[in-house]
Parts: structure tokens; C-alpha cells; sequence
């Protein structure tokens, strides 16, 4: 089954809508609004998180969840001359960062900028340097800092690289971002799914996209109180590792292309993984397997040590390139990862034990 041309128009309006950590209200307007006719309420918390409700009411309550926020920057100084110097807002590769079109979020609305870098020709090549956090600067055309300050930029303004969606040879979605406005997208179609195809869930579904995940799980903490649910599934992107560079001894061997990964950890609860699993195998949907050593590091660890322990699991999207403008995933993956979470959620009874004892 292939993504429906409305469902990959949404995904590329999602995407390429910015939504740096912390300023995720823009991308949470849009999802919300596509989630709409497939849920039956709507809850947000004040620090943004969206969290859309299917079967209001029920004693057994189930989270599916991805979080909404990209990495970015933040303007830290402006030097006389007219040149900004940044702070990272999540975890932003400076490396990359040299000769990138970046967006300003002024004021007075949005300012164009590039991440500038010395000439070539200007640079002593036997002494090349990786490019250091403290060395970047970006350039908005300005002759100094008072024309900067006009423009509406002020120490504080966040900012986002400027790169848009594309698909390369019919099967992979190219974009900033994918980490992880891919997981909003698959939960959102989730709902969708289950909507048109009227299935009838025994409990309560919270369709839920966190904010601020970059900077530390932190709305995944704070919608997790507030719901308080019997289980949790999330969804985030991992690694592909078959591209140069990666030790695959180091973090796993998964592919693009080879299904969703599911991963076992201790914040990963073995029964409701092992369901994950068992549906995955009975519906024939491809997918891999992954070990966490101490924890997951996506909002997984978040929900699953809220409250009094919520048992929870991880779904993930295979990605390459992560956290650079160019993040990659296939189609296939995208579709599978749907179906999977659409699948598991049908095999969940309410009130079932999840319980190792």
C-alpha cells in the first residue's frame, strides 16, 4: 500500500515548515490541522505539545507518539561589523553548518542568511581546520550591527537552515528535519488509517507529538505525567549504517529500504516489544533489530520511566545522515513503520498485563 498523494503533499508541507526546539507552534498548527478529521478531541499543554484523542474515555489509555522539534541555532552576538555568531539550539552539527542558507526568525519576520566561510583560495591548506562552533558566523548583507538590529534580529533570534523536501530516484524523501517530523507524519497517517478503515479500538488512543525532544526529552516529560498511560509506543529515526564511515560493530547494521527497527533496551518493556514483534512477523512486514545499551535517547526513556513506570517500546525509522540538511528515508520504510504501529495497536486488548511478574 502507497502513501496517497494528499498524505506525501501533507509530508512535504510538514517538512519543510520550520520548527526549531522550543518554536514548534507553526509545525504543530499544521499537524493538528491534518489530524483533525480522524480524531475525536484535541489536547496541548502550555509549552506546546499536540495530542490528538481517539476514543475519549476509556480505562485503558495507549500513547503512540513522535516529537515535533528540529535542531537549530540561536543568535548569541553580533560583532560591529554585522556578523552573527551562534549558540546551538539541540544538537546542530557545526561542521556542516560552512556555506548553508539559514533562515533568521526575526522581529519583523523571516531574515535570509548564509553561514559564511573563508575562500579557498584565502586559506592555508596545510593547516585545514574542521570548522569550530566558536568560528561560525553568518552574514545577512548588513554593514553593521545597527542595521542587523533594524532588520529585527536579536540576541535570542532562532534560526534554522533553509533547505526544502525533494524525493531521489522515486524512493527516498531528502529533507532537513526528518528527525523526526517523519514519526508526527506516521502517527498522523495512523490516525488517518484508522479512521477510514473504522477500526474500532477497546481504549483510549492519545496520537501525541512532544516538543523539545533535541534538548532532552523534555515534553515527552511533561505530556507523560499529564496522561499518565497503561502503555506507550514511540517512534523516532535510527541510523542507517550501510553508507561510509559508520562501524557497524559500534551501531548496528540497518538499512534503508529493509523495514522499520525495533529495538530491544531497558526502557523497552520485552512483553509489549515482543507483541510489536509477533505482529510484525503474522502481517509479513519487513523489519530489523537493534540493542540500546543504558537507554534509547528518544522519548521512549521519557515515557517509560514516568509516573510509576508506563511500559513502552520503540519503533524506529531507519534515516541516513542525521541531524545534516540531507537526512534520507525510503518510502518503503515510511509505509511499513504506518503499518506496523496500525497493526500492533489492533492486537492491544484493554487492560491486558504487560507485566514481567
Amino acid at each position: 500500500m502507497k502513501l496517497k498523494k494528499k498524505s506525501l503533499d501533507f509530508f512535504e508541507k510538514y517538512l519543510n515548515n520550520p520548527s526549531p526546539t522550543s518554536f514548534e507552534t507553526a509545525g504543530q498548527k499544521l499537524w493538528l490541522d491534518y489530524i483533525s478529521p480522524y480524531i475525536d478531541e484535541k489536547i496541548t499543554d502550555s509549552y506546546g505539545t499536540a495530542v490528538g484523542v481517539i476514543n475519549p474515555d476509556k480505562k485503558f489509555k495507549v500513547v503512540i507518539e513522535a516529537h515535533a522539534d528540529e535542531i537549530g541555532w540561536f543568535v548569541n552576538y553580533v560583532d560591529p561589523n554585522g556578523y552573527i555568531y551562534v549558540v546551538k539550539n539541540g544538537g546542530s552539527d557545526h561542521q556542516i553548518a560552512p556555506s548553508m542558507r539559514v533562515n533568521i526568525f526575526g522581529d519583523k519576520g523571516v531574515v535570509k542568511g548564509v553561514f559564511g566561510w573563508p575562500a579557498i583560495h584565502v586559506r592555508d591548506r596545510l593547516k585545514e581546520e574542521a570548522p569550530e562552533l566558536k568560528k561560525l558566523f553568518i552574514d545577512v548583507g548588513a554593514k553593521d550591527a545597527k542595521e542587523v538590529e533594524e532588520m529585527g534580529i536579536h540576541v535570542g533570534s532562532v534560526i534554522t537552515f533553509d533547505e526544502d523536501m525533494e524525493i531521489i530516484n522515486d524512493q527516498y524523501v531528502c529533507a532537513r528535519a526528518l528527525d523526526n517530523r517523519a514519526g508526527g507524519f506516521m502517527i498522523a497517517e495512523v490516525a488517518r488509517k484508522l479512521s477510514e478503515t473504522k477500526t474500532d479500538l477497546p481504549f483510549t488512543l492519545y496520537v501525541v507529538n512532544s516538543v523539545q525532544e533535541e534538548i532532552g526529552l523534555r515534553g515527552a516529560e511533561m505530556i507523560a505525567e499529564r496522561l499518565n498511560p497503561d502503555l506507550a509506543i514511540v517512534t523516532d529515526v535510527t541510523h542507517d549504517t550501510q553508507s561510509p564511515m559508520y562501524n557497524k560493530k559500534e551501531s548496528g547494521d540497518i538499512t534503508c529500504g529493509s523495514g522499520p527497527v525495533v529495538t530491544r533496551g531497558a526502557s523497552v518493556h520485552n512483553v509489549l516489544c515482543d507483541k510489536i514483534i509477533k505482529t510484525a512477523q503474522k502481517k509479513k512486514i519487513p523489519f530489523q533489530r537493534l540493542a540500546a545499551s543504558r537507554w534509547t535517547g528518544t522519548d521512549t526513556d521519557a515515557f517509560a520511566y514516568s509516573n510509576v513506570g508506563v511500559p513502552s517500546a520503540l519503533i524506529s525509522l531507519p534515516l541516513k545522515y542525521m541531524h545534516t540538511t540531507v537526512e534520507m528515508v525510503h518510502l518503503d520504510d515510511v509505509q511499513n513503520v504506518i503499518e506496523l504501529i496500525f497493526n500492533t495497536l489492533k492486537e492491544i486488548k484493554a487492560g491486558e498485563k504487560v507485566s514481567y511478574l
